[in-house]
C-alpha cells in the first residue's frame, strides 16, 4: 500500500477526541472495567467490526471475573503478517486528591484531563480509531495480513490478567508483532519527546520475604530478636547489591516497598514481612535474582530466620521478563516511515523504565513489540492529562503502520 493511499484513511480528529472523552467519563479502575468493556464492545459493534468478549477468570487469589474485548480484521493473504494492537481499559484506583471530578474529561489548552486519560484511555482511543480506519482498507481489498485488536483488563492491577489470558488461551499465537499504545516518553529510561518508539523494557521481580525473630517484652529487648530490625537491615542491604546493566535497557534497580511487623504495642516483633521491587535487565535471571537476596542475607549473618520467596502469582508463567525489539525489524521500519509521513520527522528511539503488558508480549509471547503512545503528565495521580494532538497523531501513525506492515 502506498503512503498516499494510507493517508486517505486518516482518522477524524474530533471523533477521536470525542471517543476519548466519553471513555474517560466511564470510571474503570482495575477489577471494575465492566462498564467500559461494554462501551468498547458496543462502539465496535455499531460499526460492524464484529467484536467478541474474551472472558478472564482468576478465582484463587483475586477472585476476579472480567472480559477483554477483541476484534479481528482478516487480510486477503494467510501468509502475510498479523499485527496485534493492544491497549488496556483499566486505570489505577481513583486518586482522592483531584480538585475536580477525576472522570471529567475536561479539555483545556490542548489537554484532556481525567484518571486514565493518558494511561491509557488515550492509547485505547487511538487504536480503536485506527482499527476503524483499517476496516476501510480491508473493505477495499488492500489489507493482506490480519489486524487483531485487544482491549484488555487489569493491566494496572497486580497480575496483568487480561493480556496474560490472551497468551494462555493462544489468542496471540498467530501474531507476528505487536504495538502497545502506552504513554511512552513519560516513563522512558532517558528524556525523549514524542513522536517516539520504545523498543523494549526492563523486567521485574517482587521479593516477598519473611523474617522470623524471637518475641520478648518491649522493656527487655535484649531477651528477644527483633524481626523488624533485621528486616530493616536486610532492606538496606538489598539496595546495595550489584544490579545488572544493559546497553539498551540501562541499569537494573532495587527499591524496598513495604515493611510490616504487626501491631503489638509492647513486644519485640517476632515476625516481619518485607517486600522489595527488583527491576531487571536482560541477563538477570530468576535464579540470579534469588541468589542475590540469599547472598545479602548471608552477608548480614542475622539472628533471625529468613525465607525468601517471590510474590504469589496465579500461574508460574506470570512473569515480567525484560525484552528488546531489534531496530531493524520490519515493524520498526513501518513505524518510522509512518511517523515521517504523519509527523514530518523521524521518531526518537527509547526504552521503557518499568513494566506492563508489553513485557508479556515481548518476552513471554516472543513478539517483536513496540510502545508508541500519546504523552501527558501526572499519570497515576491527581491532575492526569493527555495532549490531545498526540492522541490523533498516534492514531494516524498506527493506521499507516498497520496498512504498510500488513499490506
Amino acid at each position: 500500500m502506498t503512503e498516499a493511499t494510507a493517508s486517505e484513511f486518516a482518522v477524524d480528529p474530533e471523533e477521536t477526541i470525542d471517543l476519548l472523552q466519553r471513555m474517560v467519563r466511564i470510571p474503570s479502575p482495575y477489577f471494575e472495567e465492566h462498564d467500559l468493556a461494554e462501551f468498547v464492545y458496543e462502539w465496535l459493534d455499531d460499526r460492524d467490526l464484529d467484536p467478541e468478549y474474551h472472558h478472564v477468570s482468576e478465582p484463587e487469589i483475586t477472585e476476579y471475573e472480567g472480559d477483554n474485548v477483541i476484534a479481528r480484521l482478516e487480510g486477503s493473504d494467510p501468509d502475510a503478517p498479523t499485527l496485534l494492537l493492544n491497549a488496556h481499559m483499566d486505570t489505577v484506583k481513583l486518586v482522592e486528591d483531584w480538585e475536580e471530578d477525576p472522570c471529567s474529561g475536561r479539555i483545556e489548552d490542548g489537554k484532556l484531563y481525567g484518571q486514565g486519560a493518558c494511561d491509557m484511555k488515550a492509547g485505547l482511543a487511538a487504536v480503536m480509531k485506527a482499527f476503524e480506519a483499517l476496516a476501510e482498507v480491508e473493505a477495499n481489498g488492500e489489507l493482506r495480513g490480519d489486524v487483531l485488536l485487544t482491549a484488555v483488563v487489569d493491566e494496572e492491577g497486580p497480575y496483568g490478567l487480561g493480556t496474560d489470558r490472551l497468551i494462555r488461551d493462544g489468542i496471540t499465537d498467530d501474531c507476528d508483532a505487536a504495538i502497545v499504545t502506552e504513554p511512552g516518553p513519560i516513563l522512558a529510561q532517558e528524556d525523549i519527546d514524542n513522536p517516539a518508539l520504545l523498543l523494549g523494557a526492563r523486567g521485574r521481580y517482587l521479593y516477598d520475604i519473611t523474617v522470623k525473630g524471637k518475641a520478648a517484652h518491649g522493656s527487655q529487648p535484649h531477651k528477644g530478636v527483633s524481626a523488624l530490625v533485621d528486616a530493616g537491615r536486610l532492606a538496606e542491604r538489598l539496595t546495595e547489591i550489584e544490579v545488572g546493566s544493559h546497553e539498551k535497557l540501562g541499569d537494573g534497580s532495587v527499591c524496598p516497598l513495604m515493611l510490616n511487623s504487626g501491631s503489638q504495642t509492647l513486644s519485640v516483633p517476632e515476625r516481619a514481612r518485607l517486600m522489595v521491587d527488583r527491576h531487571v535487565v536482560i541477563g538477570e535471571s530468576e535464579e540470579r535474582v534469588r541468589a542475590d537476596a540469599e547472598q545479602a542475607v548471608a552477608d548480614l549473618d542475622l539472628d533471625s530466620e529468613v525465607e525468601i520467596r517471590f510474590r504469589e502469582a496465579p500461574d508460574p508463567g506470570i512473569k515480567y521478563g525484560p525484552y528488546v525489539t531489534d531496530e531493524d525489524h520490519p515493524l520498526v521500519g513501518a513505524l518510522q516511515d509512518a511517523t515521517r509521513s504523519v509527523a514530518g520527522t523521524d521518531p526518537a528511539l527509547g526504552y521503557f523504565a518499568s513494566v506492563g503488558d508489553f513485557n508479556y508480549l515481548g518476552d513471554r509471547a516472543g513478539l517483536p513489540t513496540v510502545i508508541v503512545g500519546p504523552d501527558g503528565e501526572n499519570i497515576h495521580g491527581a491532575g492526569e492529562f493527555v495532549y490531545t494532538d498526540e492522541v490523533v497523531e498516534v492514531a494516524d501513525i498506527v493506521t499507516e503502520t498497520a496498512a504498510k506492515f500488513c499490506g
